[in-house]
This record gives C-alpha cells, structure tokens and sequence, in this order.
C-alpha cells in the first residue's frame, strides 16, 4: 500500500482500533521476525474477552521462534501448491479465487484512494490486506480519515461476510499453534466490531 500522512485529531479508541487491525494485518501478510515476536510476546489484555485473547497470545509468542512459525505459516498459507486455508475474501464468499468480490473491492480502492504497492502481487482481498485498509481507512492514511458510516459501509461489503469464518478456520486449523492464537484475537475483534457497527447510527 502507498500511503500519505495520517489525519489529526482520532480518537483514541479509534486509534487502538486502527493498531489492531495494523497488527493483524502484520501478522498475517508473513511469518513474524523475533523482533514482532518480542513485541507480541510484551503485550497485555484486560478482563474482557479481548484482552484476554490478547493475553493468551502473549504467551504463545513467548515460546514461538522464527523458523517455527515460518514452517508454520507455510503449512497454512503456502503448502505444496497450497496450504490449508485460502485467506482471499473471492475464496470464502464464491468458492473459487480472482471473483467479483476482489472485483468490487479494487473498485471500492479506487473511490478510496488506495493503491496496491507495487511490489506487493497477492490478490487485494487477501485477509491481510483487508485488515490493513481497515486500519488506514479509521487513521486516514490514504486522506482524511473515513467517517464511522465509511468505515461500516467498507467493512460490511469486504470484511464482516467471511472475515469471521476465516479465523475461525484458521482458529481450528491442523497446522495452527501460534496463528491458532492470532485467529483468536481476529475473530474476537470481528465480533466487536461487527456489533458495534450494528449499534451505531445509520
């Protein structure tokens, strides 16, 4: 993604939401280094469901090294001709890759300002694509941060349809230890999210 600087002035709660979903993102577009594993590992949660999502993920980063979760992520997302779970929004929602929902989401990048990095050849509607063009979307990295009613507009079309199966999937999957974890975290956040953007107004 190309982006520009952020906008002023986000709610705190916005920008603990948008570094939620940055950090997904991160972790799901690639095996973490030990620094990301470090930094997940220092993480603490609260009481609420969340937190203690989050809480468990800590601990699991602590006794997770790099080559373990590369084999891991690999087993996943990658596989001999592929891996477990197929992480692309056209996948879950139409059973085959490169369909109309990635076609509506490039439109939907377009009408937003976003831009695929050049460098970047994963189809956009890819998991963890999403996860960051929700976090850029709420801090306005790509302009001026979108409304609440923009954000819940881009997240019911691309994200709350499948978002929530997948890390659910991906929660069960064979191969999943540390990213067992990670989908916690993720499918907790989607029904967070999910019901707030239901309770907010029109």
């Amino acid at each position: 993604m190309t982006a520009v600087a952020e906008s002023p002035k986000i709610a705190e709660e916005d920008r603990l939401r948008a570094d939620l979903y940055n950090f997904l993102g991160l972790l799901l577009s690639g095996p973490p280094e030990q620094m990301l594993l470090d930094q997940t590992a220092g993480l603490s949660g609260d009481d609420s469901p969340l937190g203690q999502a989050v809480s468990a993920l800590a601990k699991v980063a602590q006794k997770t090294r790099p080559d373990g979760v590369e084999r891991e992520f690999n087993k996943l997302f990658i596989g001999l001709g592929r891996g477990e779970l197929l992480p692309y929004a056209s996948y879950y929602l139409t059973g085959f890759l490169n369909e109309k929902p990635l076609a509506a989401l490039r439109q939907d990048m377009v009408a937003r300002g976003m831009e695929r990095a050049q460098n970047v050849y994963e189809p956009e509607d890819n998991i963890a694509s999403l996860m960051e063009m929700m976090g850029a979307l709420i801090v306005g990295r790509f302009g001026t941060a979108a409304p609440l009613s923009d954000q819940k507009v881009f997240f019911n079309k691309h994200i709350a349809p499948w978002a929530g199966h997948f890390f659910s999937d991906l929660e069960g999957a064979k191969a999943s230890v540390f990213y067992a974890s990670v989908a916690h975290v993720g499918r907790v956040f989607m029904e967070i999210e999910t019901e707030a953007f239901r309770m907010s107004a029109q």
